[in-house]
């Protein structure tokens, strides 16, 4: 789990948090502010979606990955410019909110009474947005097909290991010795910069009819194998953030114990998934599928927890397990609903929390954020684009389109930017510079590979393509 709350005191259910909670209960009435803190989630929530939905159809319209709306949505409506959705982390005060502004004036409510219901919006949102990430990991997860992935061979896993390494070396030494970061943010800075979004490339890749191309096969089944192990360092990392400090026996420890869980867990799965799919079969209410899915990725998640690892990587291995089943793409289709309703939640919260105004360049102070903005994104693009160099024996291969290809960030840039915030590594400047990076590298990828891709011959796409479906002569398999 990655929220960081000031207070010590657990956070236990929601219920308790716009009722009465103990770390208040001495200074504001529940009578007085129970309905208010309720109006204010729900007045942040319309803001939520409403945000989403905007950005992500303009985003769309603009033949853009929504997810990158959603985020530049959330900077509109956050502390960069409206302040429909505050937080306190972002040292807000209250009257800060436009929302709890207006929640002020209906009812006439005191500042100590509106202080407590902005505390208390403000939890219940963030606790919304790690639901929503764990929800959107466990999607990843079951986007992750092992069975393709086993089929690509050794040049996707070359290309991912390189595109992990040289991007955190990169961006780690350069933090450290160029701009004297602390190891532990720079190190989670470093993290940042090894994603990729499988979902942005494999779209932009099919729609330029290339999904099939040796080039596309190598870059999609990387960008999973990157997945995998950029979920190995977040969960190294945030660990390390917990600590403060870099123990290298504790850094050993979480690699090897990520790894172990991972692989773990995918083997334990092949004797789980015949119990899982005889349980759901046997069940008859609403939910019969879905439902047993989120108790196995929440019981993932608490295994994580209890190892000293993130809880998002209980959620991913549940999903790499599940994906297993029979009943995988009904599975799929069933979480897609709940997706919608919490990882904007997510994307959102994470653009609301940037404070884009430290890269202000007219203020002299924030032109070193600009600076280390500037970084992260060479770094960014430099760390990817050479990968394509690492691919041997395949003569005539596009090299260039599969480094371009591995250069968005997209959702998983962001859950690196969204954990650092949430756990206090990151300071505003660093991260307001990953946002950056990431939204960058998510609008450069498509018109880049787009560009490295022209001419190339689409021989796979146009066979498939010309045979249509009804006068194929397989079978098709429901």
């Amino acid at each position: 789990m990655f929220l960081n709350f000031d207070s010590n005191i657990p956070l236990t259910n929601l219920m308790d948090i716009w009722h009465s909670p103990p770390w208040l209960m001495t200074t504001t009435p529940t009578t007085e502010s129970g309905p208010w803190v309720l109006t204010g989630v729900l007045l942040s929530l319309v803001v939520i979606y409403l945000t989403s939905k905007l950005g992500g159809e303009l985003s769309k319209r603009l033949n853009l990955p929504p997810v990158l709306g959603e985020l530049i949505g959330g900077v509109v409506v956050g502390i960069s410019a409206l302040h429909l959705l505050m937080f306190p982390e972002n040292s807000a005060a209250a009257t800060d909110s436009m929302i709890v502004r207006a929640l002020q004036s209906l009812g006439n409510l005191d500042l100590e009474t509106v202080t407590h219901i902005f505390q208390s919006q403000s939890e219940v949102i963030s606790v919304l947005a790690e639901l929503g990430v764990i929800v959107l990991l466990f999607e990843i997860g079951l986007e992750s097909d092992l069975r393709e992935l086993s089929k690509v061979g050794y040049q996707a896993a070359i290309v991912a290991v390189i595109g992990v390494a040289a991007p955190f070396i990169l961006g780690t030494v350069g933090l450290v010795t160029i701009f004297h970061v602390s190891i532990i943010p720079a190190i989670f800075a470093g993290a940042a910069l090894t994603a990729t979004s499988i979902g942005i490339t494999s779209k932009v890749l099919s729609e330029l009819g290339h999904l099939k191309s040796t080039e596309g096969q190598i870059i999609v089944g990387a960008a999973v194998i990157d997945d995998v192990l950029g979920i190995i360092v977040l969960a190294v990392v945030a660990s390390l953030a917990k600590t403060g400090e870099v123990d290298l026996l504790n850094v050993v420890y979480l690699i090897i114990s990520a790894s172990a869980f991972l692989l773990g867990a995918i083997f334990l799965g092949k004797f789980f998934n015949k119990s899982f799919v005889a349980i759901a079969d046997k069940l008859q209410t609403r939910g019969a599928l879905v439902i047993p899915a989120f108790i196995f990725a929440l019981l993932m998640a608490v295994l994580a927890n209890l190892i000293h690892l993130e809880a998002i990587l209980g959620a991913f291995a549940a999903g790499l397990v599940l994906d297993e089943t029979d009943k995988r793409k009904e599975l799929d289709q069933q979480v897609v609903p709940i997706a919608d309703i919490l990882v904007p939640i997510f994307f959102v919260t994470v653009g609301a929390k940037a404070d884009l105004g430290v890269l202000n360049p007219a203020i002299a102070e924030n032109r070193a954020g600009l600076i280390i903005a500037t970084f992260l994104i060479a770094v960014a693009i430099i760390g990817k684009v050479i990968t394509g160099w690492g691919v041997f024996g395949k003569p005539g291969v596009n090299r260039l389109a599969i480094g371009i290809g591995m250069i968005p960030r997209g959702e998983v840039g962001l859950v690196f930017a969204g954990i650092g915030s949430a756990s206090g590594v990151l300071d505003k400047p660093l991260e307001a510079a990953i946002i950056v990076m990431v939204i960058l590298t998510t609008f450069l990828a498509p018109p880049l590979l787009q560009w490295a891709l022209k001419g190339q011959e689409t021989e796979v796409e146009v066979e498939e393509v010309s045979i249509p479906a009804e006068n194929a002569t397989l079978p098709v398999v429901e």
